[in-house]
């Protein structure tokens, strides 16, 4: 049985690691494999730690779940990175990727339905 609290903690987990994909990309604007384009860009080192905190966070997740549930919940990170891009990278969406994320959202929703 998965623990409301493992879900929650799983979905706070997704959050900051999907805005660390969105450091990744600002941080590789300025990229090059050197000790000064990797330890002294600040989007890098920000995005790093928000991945490494984003797994602690689900490892302790872990200890409240079934993994075939709150993995697939890790899925939710595809929205989360489509709406963080378009708010600071001003990306653009277009029909299929709306449709793309109403898929994830509709198969995210199945899998807790069958928990």
């Amino acid at each position: 049985m998965t623990e409301s609290w493992a879900i929650i903690t799983t979905i706070i987990a997704v959050l900051f690691g999907s805005y660390g994909s969105v450091l990744f990309k600002k941080g590789s604007e300025k990229f090059s494999l050197s000790i000064d384009g990797i330890f002294k860009n600040p989007y890098l080192i920000k995005g790093a730690l928000l991945f490494f905190s984003s797994s602690l966070v689900f490892i302790v997740a872990l200890r409240g779940g079934e993994l075939s549930v709150l993995y697939p919940l890790v899925s939710i990170s595809y929205i989360m990175v489509a709406f963080y891009s378009m708010r600071e990278l001003k990306e653009k969406m277009n029909a299929k990727k709306w449709i793309g994320i109403v898929l994830i959202i509709i198969g995210v929703s199945l899998i807790g339905v069958g928990s």
